[in-house]
């Protein structure tokens, strides 16, 4: 367990988090990885925490969905990704030997970047995409996974250039996050051992207000509409990204 003094920033970020992730359909990652570091927390705490945190969302989507769900459209798309893991993993490992408001540029960098991509492509749902398409996607994906713990946006991208209905959609996402958890909690686990135990554990006693929280947002998201919500969120993440990368600048 984390100290009791901690649990109430864990709680606040992650329930921002899931919150938006329901409602707006995106950006868990994005919006809780860097607010858990500016409260004290190394990458890999935050990144176990998140992932504790959305096994009881991607379980139940993968049951809502499952006559969705797809097995030979997953295979090479998990294997590039979870191939991709350790690898940013690994590099994460040589970032936290830098200083933390060196830490904090790079997290807010990678958050201000993605968000930009998210804003200024605009693919064009066809039938298939080139492999190497996937091949970029998913490695990056992974990479991203492991390195700061926002992978998600990459795959989001690929899935909007298909012409897949909601709910094919909605059932490759959750599958693929679902294939990505156990794999990528193992690795933190190697590489960083007993330190970031605490917070998943933590974090697991907060899934049954977690679960309220998605349910809410559920609800908040069709009755203001994505759409809205979406440039919201968008708005959130770019003030995060440019936060972390000007704060050790700006700070006196």
């Amino acid at each position: 367990m984390l100290p009791w003094e901690s649990l109430p920033s864990l709680l606040l970020i992650l329930t921002l988090g899931i919150f938006i992730q329901a409602s707006a359909g995106f950006a868990a990652g994005l919006i809780t990885i860097p607010l858990l570091i500016w409260t004290g927390y190394g990458i890999p705490e935050a990144q176990i925490a998140l992932l504790v945190a959305t096994i009881p969302q991607n379980l139940s989507g993968v049951w809502a969905f499952r006559q969705h769900v797809a097995v030979r459209d997953l295979v090479f798309p998990a294997s590039l990704r979870l191939a991709a893991l350790p690898v940013g993993a690994y590099l994460l490992i040589r970032m936290e030997a830098l200083p933390q408001a060196t830490i904090n540029q790079v997290v807010g960098a990678v958050v201000f970047l993605v968000t930009l991509v998210i804003i200024l492509m605009r693919p064009q749902p066809r039938e298939s995409l080139s492999i190497g398409w996937a091949w970029l996607a998913f490695s990056s994906s992974g990479f991203l996974q492991g390195l700061v713990g926002m992978g998600g946006p990459m795959m989001v991208l690929w899935i909007q250039a298909h012409d897949w209905d909601t709910r094919k959609t909605r059932a490759f996402l959750f599958s693929m996050y679902l294939v990505s958890i156990l794999p990528a909690m193992g690795i933190l686990y190697l590489l960083f051992g007993d330190r970031i135990v605490a917070a998943g554990v933590s974090t697991l006693l907060l899934i049954p207000w977690l679960l309220a929280v998605t349910w809410a947002g559920l609800h908040l998201g069709t009755w203001l509409g994505r759409q809205r919500l979406r440039v919201l969120t968008l708005a959130l993440l770019l003030l995060i990204g440019l936060a972390g990368m000007l704060g050790p600048v700006l700070r006196p």
